[in-house]
């Protein structure tokens, strides 16, 4: 995975391209309304069914005889200029409650301010104790990777990878290591070397330990775009992703300083679930550095 491995290690061992081979450290490129016009009234037809059987009698002492019709009232020039014939009359539909719920909840979301988003994600970090969550990876190449995902801050966490990749991602609190059960290669890294700090620090103040580049609101999510130039290497980008009311993380994108795209989303979170504690274990990890 770009967001953790260097970009380059001259003196690499082969279990490290192996292991990247595996997938962790995946790159390429980067994620009416309806009107009609009445129809003109037909005459009544001229049946003899309203009328008892007789002899036909001639017609003018038959119209005659029939009462006369009540006189015809012209309409007031206002009624006619509103139902003219020749116009297509404009139906307006009626309004959607779901639909006006969401345009409400949707105009919420625009009215926070770029300021107002970005402590609404500190807050969120800050607040965060405990998650676990299922996650898929998608590298710039397009392939996918999926398994489970288990923090707890500050400092800890542990990326499982489902079969057939045979890596881990492992902080303990001082170190990071990227594990091959394959190949049996482990390599460590200051936690602040990678653009994780944003999950695994113990206070979180985006816009002064990462600078805030650009807040976006969207009906459906609000992105905070990040850059970190403390990262091995040089500076990534990140883009944090949220729900509309900032409560929730649900994926973000890293690019490296070589311009490789990681992409992680998480799906069935659970912030309630206790963690065994030896999942942050990493064998024969000595402290090279600190989360703080």
């Amino acid at each position: 995975m770009e967001m953790i491995l260097p970009p380059q290690r001259p003196s690499a061992a082969p279990a490290t391209i192996a292991s990247a081979a595996e997938g962790f450290n995946l790159s390429a490129a980067p994620l009416p309304t309806a009107t009609f016009r009445p129809h003109a009234a037909q005459p009544a037809a001229k049946g003899e069914a309203d009328a008892p059987a007789k002899p036909e009698p001639k017609a003018e002492p038959a119209m005659a005889a029939r009462a006369p019709l009540p006189p015809v009232r012209p309409m007031p020039p206002v009624a006619q200029a509103e139902f003219r014939a020749d116009e297509p009359i404009v139906i307006t539909p009626k309004p959607v409650v779901a639909a006006a719920a969401g345009a409400a909840a949707t105009a919420k979301v625009e009215h926070l301010s770029n300021q107002e988003i970005v402590d609404r994600a500190n807050a969120y970090f800050t607040g965060l104790g405990t998650l676990v969550a299922d996650f898929t990876q998608i590298g710039g190449d397009g392939r996918r990777l999926g398994g489970t995902l288990y923090l707890q801050r500050p400092g800890k966490l542990r990326f499982d990878y489902d079969p057939p990749a045979t890596l881990e991602v492992i902080a303990d609190g001082t170190s990071v290591a990227v594990r091959d059960k394959k190949l049996l290669t482990q390599d460590l890294y200051f936690i602040q070397q990678t653009p994780l700090k944003f999950l695994l620090r113990e206070q979180v103040n985006l816009g002064r330990d990462i600078a805030v580049t650009g807040v976006t609101s969207e009906p459906n999510s609000v992105r905070v775009n990040l850059e970190d130039s403390s990262t091995l290497g040089g500076t990534s980008r990140i883009t944090l992703y949220f729900d509309p009311a900032v409560q929730t993380l649900t994926q973000w994108r890293i690019v490296d300083p070589q311009g490789f795209q990681t992409v992680v989303m998480l799906n069935k979170t659970d912030r309630s679930r206790r963690i065994d504690q030896s999942l942050f274990r990493i064998p024969n990890a000595p402290t090279i550095g600190s989360s703080r």
